[in-house]
């Protein structure tokens, strides 16, 4: 009966909650065959009813740390409503039942053996906690005789925690007069016989005679026991504690052994797996998180940006990782405020459905830029702690370069930032600092390779680099790799001959083909060409080099391209460094380096959990440039956070600099990488830039806005609407709905803001709304979260812009006339040189990736509005192997800028009494 009403229960759940199965797990250490009869017949109680079981299964060897690793982990699984942990526990560890029984939440302690649930139900508060299943059972069995428990004389024989502790309170609850006998009762038949209710848990075969049971009681008898019968295969029978035969005679009601309360307990075990999951359910909505948001005391005018963060405290961070259904086991805690998660939380969740995903992008900026960071923070707080649904924003990592350098920091801005944002902004958990490293270990790699072989014979490489260990020579797995790409299909490396030996041992790196420099993430112009080799120790190896910014290594466009460790170590193995004298291209792998590489990265690939001023999650990871690179956030932030929303939630990334430029690639390589397809694109826009690009003075960071800026000009600003009008036709010719989101300053008119709405509609847009988020939060960015929500449930005709078959430059040419607006291309002499290199070597299939000024859709950053019919010139051509692209270098780019006379860092300084940083940005 209970079995049949439960499985009515969880199918009424299902109709209501789509998707929706109670959840019960059961931990069990060792392997004994009692225990794993128990467990079975748990396990196909569970599938009958439909509750979703799972068994997990510690080796006998499991430690007391194992264990409560393991229950901590089904603690923050809210898949699971209930677990058990079988006893005995079968381990050759000493291991503490006690600790072990008490680690389990009480929420989901359903064998109810924890203190704090004992606890509740000797103070009577039955309605909130979990008893154990045999006592349960046998009040159960009670109340289904139809006889009444309250007045009632009840006798519990024995004491146990599991049965005769919890009987007696249960018993005493429902209002009987309970009495507790145990092995030390001296009058236990005189006891017994008083009894109406009896319930016997002694662990003795037939202890309780028939002759002692009141005529007409209720006998519950818990008891198991085997005692020798000839008669039997086995030699033995199972009998319980009270002597059935007699004691049949004399009771109203009687529980046989085998088959009386065992079933129940089972039976009961289900029920409180299911009484949990509907606990579960009043509290959750299944699919909908469960999340404490930040309330804003905005003020006016709106204070520094600094001064906003520090306002606001923080939820732990491991209350976020909780609130958004991460496991305990798959964070990472680095402080209070920052964590990293494990990629084992996108394999759990693999059969999750995605949410919706949104790109946010801009129109060509001015130097200020147009607040998209700040833009994608809002959009998330109004979707989140507004309208109260799932979302996540992935954004990229500031680099320490312009953030001490001319820049500031890069955490949104007003009342929409990510916080802490001195967190944010300067070393958050190391990721650039290890791309760094792994970036000048191959550096180094490089020229002591050359080096060495200028300066050894081919043997003495040999011996090197397969030395003989107790007299045995063995190949590393790369080197194993390395053979195979030379057609040498050979593990002895006694078997090579001479010739062999030689392709093996000399890369034949030609130094003006090196194209792997080293990087430091500091804006340091003295840096940008230097000579390296210059002492004596290099036997007069030396040559020309430079350092780039850290951000702008291929590394750093690997780990946010990589969707797992070992898509990244792949790709990290296939990063081409330089070409040999032959004209091949020599890899990381050649090198030797991977593995290395892989090591120093391994943390790196696990995206960073923050939140934004308002309490919405928020994953920081990878920050490659958008012009060398494809400037977007990882792949494996976006796809952890779309299964971590659900189907109905939302996922808000940023695209780096103008949609022509970040969309663009996010589109053409991010998308084609991921397998992901976007739903709607989300265009910032201010009057401010579309005033420049209808032909306003320049905008100068440092320098009074003009006049024309300042105050109402609505014929300038029509006018400097077709660079609007060509990114969102940009946006539609990837068939996604594009949401015009117009960030309002204080000194746009409501005129201004109104024609910038009307033009965007005009032009095509699914929508366009004015945005106040910098000054009032999620608040000022509900009107675009309402627009974003409804442009979601249209449907996205998804498309890239060119198919990678074809030659490289039609798909160069494709790019600038469908997206810049070009009439053609021009290949300079170096750039048509690499196009024909790298078709040879095999990398014509790449997507391109267009390295161009964020200020104009021209090469020309002086070309404002939306320019047509110039001639795009391509003047060189490299490559990102492992990244996955080549990108072509457009017109004469700036170079990253040096510290200028003032930089920002003369503002920064370190509180030594609170640690606080002060006048950061």
């Amino acid at each position: 009966q209970v079995r049949e009403r439960l499985k009515q229960q969880v199918a009424e759940m299902k109709d209501k909650f789509p998707g929706f199965r109670p959840g019960l797990a059961i931990l069990q250490v060792g392997n004994r065959d009692d225990s794993n009869l128990y467990i079975n017949m748990k396990l196909k109680a569970a599938a009958e009813i439909g509750i979703s079981a799972n068994h997990i299964k510690l080796p006998n060897t499991a430690t007391e740390t194992d264990v409560l690793k393991c229950i901590a982990s089904l603690n923050g699984d809210p898949a699971v409503h209930g677990f058990i942990v079988q006893l005995p526990l079968d381990s050759d560890k000493p291991i503490n039942t006690e600790k072990i029984t008490n680690a389990v939440a009480p929420e989901k302690d359903v064998d109810g053996l924890s203190s704090i649930n004992a606890g509740k139900l000797s103070r009577g508060d039955l309605g909130d906690c979990f008893i154990p299943c045999t006592p349960k059972g046998c009040m159960e069995l009670i109340r289904q005789t139809g006889i009444q428990v309250a007045g009632k004389r009840a006798v519990v024989v024995g004491r146990s925690k599991i049965v005769g502790a919890p009987m007696h309170d249960l018993l005493l609850w429902n209002h009987a007069t309970v009495t507790t006998c145990h092995s030390k009762t001296s009058t236990l038949a005189e006891e017994v016989g008083k009894a109406d209710i009896l319930v016997v848990a002694a662990g003795k075969a037939e202890m309780v005679k028939g002759e002692w049971i009141k005529p007409g009681a209720i006998v519950i008898d818990c008891g198991i026991n085997h005692v020798p019968d000839s008669t039997k295969a086995s030699g033995k029978r199972v009998v319980g504690d009270v002597a059935y035969s007699t004691a049949k005679e004399r009771a109203s009601y009687i529980t046989p052994v085998p088959g009386g309360v065992g079933p129940m307990t089972v039976a009961m075990l289900m029920q409180s797996t299911v009484e949990s999951a509907q606990r579960f359910l009043e509290k959750f909505q299944p699919g909908k998180w469960n999340i404490q948001y930040n309330q804003l005391t905005l003020k006016v005018p709106v204070p520094s940006d600094i001064e906003i963060s520090r306002s606001c405290i923080p939820k732990p961070i491991d209350q976020v990782a909780k609130e958004v259904g991460l496991l305990p086991d798959e964070v990472e805690l680095y402080g209070q405020t920052k964590a990293k998660v494990h990629l084992s939380a996108l394999k759990r969740l693999k059969n999750e459905p995605d949410g919706k995903y949104i790109v946010v992008t801009g129109i060509t900026p001015t130097p200020l830029g147009e607040g998209k960071s700040t833009t994608t923070v809002g959009l998330v707080q109004a979707l989140g702690a507004h309208l109260h649904q799932n979302v996540f924003a992935c954004v990229r990592q500031p680099s320490q370069g312009p953030t001490f350098g001319i820049k500031g920091g890069a955490a949104g801005g007003g009342y929409c930032q990510v916080i802490p944002m001195e967190e944010f902004n300067l070393h958050l958990t190391g990721d650039i600092h290890a791309i760094t490293a792994a970036n000048n270990l191959v550096a180094a790699a490089v020229d002591a390779r050359i080096f060495h072989e200028l300066t050894q014979t081919d043997q003495a490489l040999y011996n090197r680099l397969v030395p003989s260990v107790n007299g045995v020579r063995k190949f590393s797995d790369i080197q194993i790799r390395r053979l195979q790409k030379l057609g040498i299909n050979k593990t002895d490396p006694t078997a090579l001959t001479k010739e062999e030996v030689n392709l093996f041992v000399r890369l034949d790196i030609d130094p003006g083909t090196i194209t792997w420099q080293r990087v430091l993430d500091t804006n340091d112009r003295f840096l940008r060409k230097i000579t390296i080799g210059q002492s004596p120790t290099e036997k007069g190896f030396s040559r020309m080099a430079q350092f780039d910014i850290t951000v702008s290594s291929e590394i750093m466009a690997v780990l946010a391209l990589s969707d797992g460790l070992d898509d990244m170590k792949k790709r990290l193995g296939r990063m081409v460094v330089a070409s040999s004298k032959r004209g091949e291209p020599v890899t990381t792998d050649d090198l030797g380096v991977t593995g290395a590489l892989a090591v120093l990265m391994k943390d790196a690939v696990k995206p960073n959990l923050m939140q934004t001023l308002e309490g919405t999650p928020v994953f920081v990871h990878a920050g490659p440039f958008a012009n060398i690179a494809h400037g977007n956030s990882s792949v494996l932030a976006d796809k952890i956070a779309l299964k971590l929303v659900g189907k109905e939630g939302f996922v808000v990334t940023e695209a780096g600099f103008g949609a022509d430029i970040g969309m663009e690639k996010f589109f053409n390589i991010k998308c084609r990488y991921s397998g992901l397809r976007p739903h709607v694109v989300v265009l910032v826009a201010t009057v401010r830039a579309l005033k420049m690009h209808g032909g306003g003075p320049a905008v100068t960071a440092g320098v009074p806005l003009p006049k024309e800026y300042t105050e109402e000009n609505l014929q300038l600003l029509a006018k400097g609407c077709s660079n609007l009008n060509k990114q969102i036709q940009n946006a539609q010719m990837f068939g996604v709905p594009v949401v015009v989101a117009v960030n309002a300053f204080k000194t746009d008119t409501k005129a201004e803001l109104a024609l910038v709405v009307q033009l965007a509609k005009e032009a095509g847009a699914f929508d366009a709304v004015e945005c106040t988020h910098w000054a009032e939060g999620g608040n000022g960015a509900l009107a675009l979260a309402h627009a974003v929500q409804r442009a979601s449930q249209t449907p996205s005709n998804f498309r890239f812009l060119y198919n990678l078959e074809l030659p490289v430059i039609d798909k160069i040419r494709l790019i600038a006339q469908q997206i810049y607006g070009a009439s053609d291309i021009e290949l300079l002499p170096e750039a048509q040189q690499k196009v024909a290199l790298y078709t040879k070597q095999g990398f014509g299939n790449l997507p391109i990736c267009m390295a161009k000024t964020h200020l104009s859709l021209s090469h020309d950053p002086e070309q404002k509005g939306a320019p047509t019919g110039f001639i795009l010139p391509i003047r060189d051509v490299r490559a990102s192997v492992g990244a996955g692209f080549l990108y072509p270098l457009v017109g004469t780019m700036s170079t990253m800028p040096g510290l200028p006379t003032r930089p920002c860092f003369y503002d920064i300084d370190l509180d030594p009494m609170s640690g606080e940083v002060n006048g950061l940005f």
